[in-house]
């Protein structure tokens, strides 16, 4: 028997799904290094919110089976929330960058003090809601045809 090939970014496995905003200000690098970070050390595995926003049904569905769910904006338009939203997928432990006292400024704008800032707000469960950890609710949009949803880089 054939085994499935599985993606290189680690979502066919996960207990936690972590996506960062990654946008191009100093918090939004900071939510990708974070999560790089965080995947590293076991915490959960980074996935691509620019996927979920298109609705790739693998990531969807992968997200849907984690048991967590964690989000992490750097500022308050909130851009991986929103993508998340647009999916039907809410956090179960949700943080923004500058609500942690970190400055929005350019891209290359931070320390590494800061990146441990929120590697370890995260191992704290800060911005984990009460009610659940999981949540989601729809499925739809164009499938890569990876397993992992990693956009066919298996």
């Amino acid at each position: 028997m054939t085994e499935k090939p599985t993606c290189s970014c680690g979502v066919n496995e996960p207990k936690r799904i972590i996506f960062p905003c990654a946008g191009q200000a100093n918090v939004g690098q900071l939510t990708n290094l974070a999560a790089i970070q965080l995947t590293e050390e076991g915490y959960g595995s980074i996935a691509c919110a620019s996927l979920l926003a298109i609705g790739t049904e693998s990531l969807i569905a992968n997200t849907l089976k984690a048991d967590e769910v964690v989000i992490l904006d750097g500022c308050p338009m909130n851009c991986a929330k929103k993508i998340a939203g647009a999916q039907g997928i809410a956090a179960g432990q949700y943080l923004v960058m500058t609500e942690l006292g970190i400055a929005k400024g350019p891209s290359k704008s931070y320390t590494n003090d800061d990146i441990e800032k929120i590697v370890a707000a995260c191992w704290k469960g800060e911005g984990r809601k009460t009610d659940s950890a999981k949540s989601g609710k729809k499925t739809g949009g164009k499938d890569s045809g990876c397993g992992g949803g990693c956009g066919g880089t298996c």
